[in-house]
């Protein structure tokens, strides 16, 4: 069966997910993680997309991205692919591909979904025991999220602002989320979501989905289905 072609559409969040060929580190050093979000910076400019959260770890990175065209979500991946895995291979003296093959990136329904979405990728450092608390990672979009800095590479998603009316009322609310962090069911859907490139949402939401992608947007139940009046 020939797969599909990726799930990439104008004005939708995606849950993105880039990991290192055969495991390996995508960073040896903080440099290399700023050289990451430096190319990462210009390559959403330049594809008027949307970073909206973003976690580095050693082997993996997690992104959710908004892009404004059907087109930008690719061009800005191979973008940044190409440029950051060049630039690690003349720093660390090496050859080779750097990264597992395509991306893989999942379509998250706005509001609450979409709020999961950033939850899973804010918590992630906590979840892996990196550090206990999410703000105590450097190389994550929590600290932002929380207003312990500000960074220009983030747009703040439409589900945070919703959070509050205030800045105060708006990073409280986020803390108490991030502190409690996600239910393992939703963890484990978001994390299968992104790997299998199926999308989150409710009824409608996929079917809007599927009318505009002109393909399937979730996996077919398996079996055949019933004959009439069985």
């Amino acid at each position: 069966m020939a797969r599909l072609p990726r799930l990439a559409l104008a004005g939708q969040a995606h849950l993105v997910s880039l990991y290192g060929h055969s495991g390996q580190p995508v960073f040896a050093d903080d440099e290399d993680r700023r050289q990451f979000l430096a190319a990462l910076r210009e390559s959403a400019l330049q594809q008027r997309v949307a970073v909206q959260g973003h976690v580095l770890l050693d082997d993996h990175v997690h992104l959710l991205l908004t892009p404004s065209t059907d087109g930008g979500l690719g061009r800005l991946m191979q973008g940044l692919g190409r440029r950051y895995g060049a630039g690690f291979n003349r720093r660390h003296d090496r050859r080779g591909t750097l990264w597992a093959g395509r991306f893989r990136a999942t379509v998250v329904q706005p509001g609450a979904l979409l709020l999961d979405a950033m939850l899973f990728i804010d918590h992630h450092p906590v979840r892996t025991a990196h550090v206990e608390r999410a703000q105590d990672f450097g190389w994550s979009s929590a600290r932002h999220h929380l207003g312990l800095l500000r960074d220009g590479l983030i747009t703040d998603a439409s589900a945070y602002w919703q959070l509050g009316n205030t800045p105060f009322e708006r990073e409280a609310a986020y803390r108490r989320l991030l502190d409690e962090g996600l239910a393992a069911p939703r963890v484990l859907a978001l994390a299968q979501a992104s790997r299998k490139g199926w999308a989150v949402g409710d009824e409608g939401f996929l079917a809007g989905l599927a009318r505009q992608a002109d393909r399937p947007v979730q996996p077919r139940p398996r079996g055949r289905p019933p004959r009439p009046g069985a």
